[in-house]
């Protein structure tokens, strides 16, 4: 398998991600009923969002702290529904490339969750 090497390759990837969690009951609730996303306009941000990360391409300017603590203010995103969300996305990585850049991803993906989850504690808090 080759390595995530372009925006097609991390469309392949979010584009299988969304489908295993609107496949999961367990998680698939955020992004239907309390996000109600359109794939259409969701997946190209998200492709921005990691083309950003990963290749320095810019053109990602959402606040992703502020939109996830936003959702967090609709349903709480505990930690169940981040090792949920961790365990789509590495799988959609890994069933499509392997190499550094998917390591890359994977290893940013943990450190977003686990921002994300301290961030939503102390929203909590206050």
């Amino acid at each position: 398998m080759n390595d995530v090497q372009n925006q097609d390759d991390l469309y392949i990837i979010v584009e299988d991600f969304y489908k295993k969690l609107l496949a999961d009951d367990k998680i698939s609730y955020i992004f239907t009923d309390v996000v109600k996303i359109k794939l259409e306009e969701h997946l190209p941000i998200l492709v921005t969002f990691w083309s950003q990360a990963i290749f320095g391409t810019g053109g990602y300017f959402n606040n992703l702290t502020q939109i996830h603590l936003d959702v967090n203010m609709k349903s709480y995103l505990s930690k169940e529904l981040f090792e949920i969300w961790l365990t789509h996305f590495e799988a959609a990585i890994n069933e499509n490339f392997e190499g550094f850049n998917c390591e890359r991803m994977k290893n940013m993906a943990h450190n977003l969750s686990t921002i994300m989850q301290i961030k939503i504690a102390q929203q909590k808090a206050e």
